[in-house]
């Protein structure tokens, strides 16, 4: 069992630690709260893929969230769950209520995957860097930007300089 620095005795709770917590968790399943009430207790780093499994799929479109039930590490965000920016910026703000980490805007630019989520999360617990990306192209908006240059820099069909000749 991985886990972040172990503490001498297993670390109780309080009443309002735990309320925050399934406050904060409160949309996400059971085992999402257990995972991550467990982890706060012991550091566990078994329990975080878990609790990003768990934060993800709360806010995941419901015909989607079988994808998350035997989910591979290239489960791809925007393609296979939807996710776009937006969601992205919501799942960081409640990982980081779940769990003692920070994470900054930037350092979504790469996470393209599941694997590359639960990566990124278990090196910032263990206060180690995260593998640099795979990819050279940044996240979900710079897809959109690159998106809408090709379809900018397309040929109109109806342009008069790509009539069909007769």
């Amino acid at each position: 069992t991985a886990s972040l620095v172990p503490p001498a005795a297993p670390i109780d709770l309080s009443a309002a630690d735990e309320a925050r917590l399934r406050e904060a968790l409160k949309r996400c399943s059971p085992a999402t709260i257990d995972a991550a009430r467990r982890f706060r207790q012991s550091g566990d780093l078994d329990c975080v893929p878990v609790i990003v499994r768990g934060v993800i799929e709360r806010f995941v479109e419901r015909e989607r969230r079988p994808k998350l039930e035997a989910p591979g590490a290239d489960l791809r965000l925007v393609e296979d769950l939807g996710i776009d920016s937006l969601t992205m910026m919501e799942i960081v703000m409640l990982a980081e209520e779940a769990l003692p980490v920070t994470i900054a805007n930037e350092e979504l630019r790469f996470l393209r995957t599941l694997g590359d989520v639960e990566q990124f999360i278990g090196c910032k617990l263990r206060g180690i860097p995260p593998p640099p990306p795979r990819q050279s192209v940044g996240w979900y908006l710079d897809d959109v930007k690159a998106a809408h240059e090709s379809i900018q820099s397309a040929p109109k069909a109806d342009s008069p300089g790509n009539a069909p000749s007769a």
